[in-house]
């Protein structure tokens, strides 16, 4: 009975949104465009669900690029329509377009001069008559077996504004840097704005070591920098290798009388390297795709300026 009552919601939605597709018009597109144009805010207001969809709604164009905020429309009846601005348009969310609260908004509205745009199951409601533009949001019935609470009218709308949000969102040309930059706190936005020369660790905490210099001696300036490799270079100062645990081990192995032995010979060569200016997220995954633990950032000319540790990406959060 459980199974079978949530796979009845599920259809019921799916077909909801199905149908809602051939609703798509003119005036999702009148609308889209006039937000577009619009100097002021986007906004959203709901009561009861609706509302919460309104908030969620909301959220979602500011964070993609269309700044928005969310009104209540009873707390709008007692001085929070001070917010409002001619210059805004405002997104209200009424299935039955009858909601007291929401109607009650309507001439204080347009005495403001901002435009309306409503989302409703009922174009001859006093909402959609009095809007600018009228998205159809109706549905055949809720989820609901009673056919009472808002399931499927809710769903319905936030699907129709996640549309409206990402149609905005190509209309101005919205990009990840774009959106990273309202994300910082994030690990999406840590991945789109995090630099490799945020978190290396630069060349002062780094072992680098010439390529003569004896393993004995590089193991102790690797102790002494806390580091778990050694960037090695050649007479110029140019990076030519790194010597990491994994040398040592397996030139051990081989009976190697490594702690004599000249670090150039024993090392790894033409490691690969990273500049400080490439994202913190791209060395992640030459460090992953390679199954290393470390790799060297080097400057324009190629020589070390830092290492980066895959505990350093552990430790900044970005995975």
């Amino acid at each position: 009975m459980i199974i079978s009552r949530a796979k009845n919601v599920l259809a019921n939605e799916a077909k909801a949104i199905t149908k809602l597709i051939k609703k798509v018009g003119p005036e999702f597109k009148g609308a889209v465009e006039f937000i577009s144009r619009t100097k002021g805010r986007v906004i959203v207001t709901g009561m009861g669900k609706p509302g919460f969809i309104a908030q969620k709604v909301s959220a979602t164009m500011s964070s993609t690029g269309t700044p928005s905020l969310y009104l209540h429309p009873a707390e709008a009846l007692h001085g929070d329509l001070g917010r409002v601005t001619r210059e805004d348009v405002i997104i209200a969310f009424s299935n039955s377009g009858e909601t007291e609260e929401v109607i009650r908004l309507i001439p204080i509205i347009k005495k403001i001069g901002a435009r309306l745009i409503a989302v409703t199951g009922n174009l001859k409601s006093t909402l959609a008559t009095n809007s600018d533009f009228v998205i159809d949001s109706s549905v055949d019935k809720e989820a609901c077996p009673l056919n009472l609470a808002p399931t499927t009218s809710t769903t319905v709308m936030l699907a129709i504004g996640d549309a409206l949000a990402i149609a905005l969102l190509e209309m101005k040309k919205f990009q990840p840097k774009d959106f990273a930059l309202y994300h910082p706190g994030g690990a999406l936005g840590k991945r789109l704005l995090l630099k490799v020369g945020d978190i290396m660790r630069r060349s002062s905490y780094t072992a680098v070591v010439k390529y003569n210099t004896k393993v004995k001696d590089v193991l102790l300036r690797i102790t002494e920098k806390r580091a778990g490799s050694a960037s090695v270079v050649n007479s110029s100062g140019k990076l030519v290798g790194i010597f990491t645990d994994g040398d040592l081990r397996r030139h051990i192995e081989e009976g190697t009388d490594i702690l004599n032995a000249k670090v150039g010979d024993v090392m790894t060569r033409r490691p690969v390297t990273i500049k400080a200016d490439r994202l913190a997220a791209e060395a992640f995954d030459i460090l992953r795709e390679k199954r290393i633990d470390e790799i060297p950032v080097v400057d324009g000319k190629g020589k070390p300026v830092g290492l980066l540790d895959v505990q350093d990406i552990l430790k900044a959060g970005l995975v």
